[in-house]
């Protein structure tokens, strides 16, 4: 297979703060409650039915963390607004149980129907419903529609309270720098992204800041596009915290079929390394990686602005778990971490990312950077790309 054109981001030179480590517990319970009265969110979904992003996120709000009535975040659901829903669907049925008003309009759910912003927060999740696809086979939610008419009640009524905007951003990269700037512009607090990066690892194990990272390989699994997402927001999480912070990514590559391991036997992919983490995502299999042959199958390549090798590879039937395999500067070995989402009991690392949302609506300020998921949702536009090119 040739290799594919190579899709650089230009835009600009996207930086992420070094002072931010990521401050969410990957056991619930690390930190301790915050106090006081509930803060208020408006939320704004897609679709909510059982098992959905909105249920997994909006149902621990209103029914506790297990989902089961036990205890909560300290926040209240003042309002829905769904794109997508049917009068037996279950947001429809929980909203009428804990009389949650649905509107007819975004801003109608940010606004409470009044002429003020009387919310502390905003809960945007574009994800699951019937939308289109484009040619590059990318999902086209709507989450720039969503945040446009958020941010124009911020504006109409001269006020912002905290967003969070689920998953990646765009998922085209012209909607998620808009919506980046949009948020700077507005100075509105920003978080965005995916649950993984605060799942479950094994061993439990975040990169000391300032460490001087020389290689990492991440691997993924499913499509492209929807764990593409996830895959590179966790593998972010990881090498962000270099030393001299993020400066940006010069190029990205994405390669399929035999054009994969062509690039790891010209050494363009440290094969140590990569063995190192195709083992700790097969958990054990002696399978042969090269044989396992999908069109979901990929490896998105990439170079930082500081030098560092980024390579993902995306290995549907596999890999069962998502990792990450650095090799740090000094350590005689190199570092392997599975991350893997749970399904029991009730999804509980988005129970972990609600606390990350939490702590941000009481704050005012994002528990990790925004800038993270912008530069991952640039690599997996550009890495989509370069794919359909």
């Amino acid at each position: 297979m040739a290799l594919s054109k190579t899709s650089s981001i230009s835009r600009r030179q996207m930086l992420v703060s070094t002072a931010a480590p990521l401050v969410v517990p990957h056991v619930l319970g690390a930190k301790p409650a915050l106090t006081g009265p509930p803060k208020s969110v408006a939320a704004v979904a897609t679709n909510y039915n059982r098992g959905l992003h909105a249920d997994v996120l909006l149902g621990k709000i209103l029914e506790g963390w297990k989902q089961d009535g036990g205890a909560g975040p300290n926040l209240k659901l003042a309002s829905l607004y769904l794109d997508q829903s049917k009068p037996d669907d279950l947001g429809v049925q929980l909203a009428a149980k804990y009389q949650v008003p649905i509107f007819d309009t975004i801003e109608g759910a940010v606004t409470l129907g009044t002429k003020d912003i009387p919310v502390d927060g905003v809960i945007s999740i574009g994800e699951h419903g019937s939308y289109p696809w484009n040619d590059k086979q990318q999902h086209l939610y709507p989450r720039r529609r969503f945040f446009e008419e958020i941010t124009r009640a911020f504006e109409k009524h001269d006020k912002v309270v905290p967003v969070f905007s689920d998953k990646h951003l765009g998922p085209v990269w012209s909607d998620a720098v808009w919506m980046y700037d949009k948020s700077r512009q507005l100075r509105i607090p920003f978080m965005a992204g995916s649950s993984i990066p605060v799942s479950y690892r094994e061993p439990d194990f975040a990169v000391p800041m300032n460490s001087e990272i020389e290689e990492a390989i991440g691997i993924g699994y499913q499509g492209l596009d929807i764990y593409g997402a996830h895959t590179l927001d966790v593998f972010q999480a990881f090498v962000e915290r270099r030393r001299g912070g993020e400066t940006g990514v010069a190029w990205v590559q994405c390669l399929q079929g035999q054009g994969m391991w062509d690039a790891v036997d010209k050494g363009l992919v440290n094969k140590d390394l990569l063995q190192v983490a195709l083992s700790a995502a097969s958990s054990g299999s002696n399978a042969d990686p090269r044989s396992f042959r999908s069109s979901k199958n990929a490896l998105f390549l990439f170079r930082y602005n500081d030098g560092l090798p980024g390579a993902v590879f995306m290995m549907n039937g596999y890999a069962r778990k998502f990792t990450v395999a650095v090799n740090i500067k000094g350590q005689s070995q190199p570092k392997a971490v599975r991350i893997e989402a749970r399904s029991q009991p009730a999804h509980p690392h988005f129970a972990f990312l609600l606390h990350a949302i939490e702590q941000m609506v009481h704050s005012g300020q994002p528990s990790y950077p925004v800038e993270r998921t912008l530069l991952s949702s640039g690599i997996l536009d550009r890495a989509l790309t370069s794919r359909h090119e």
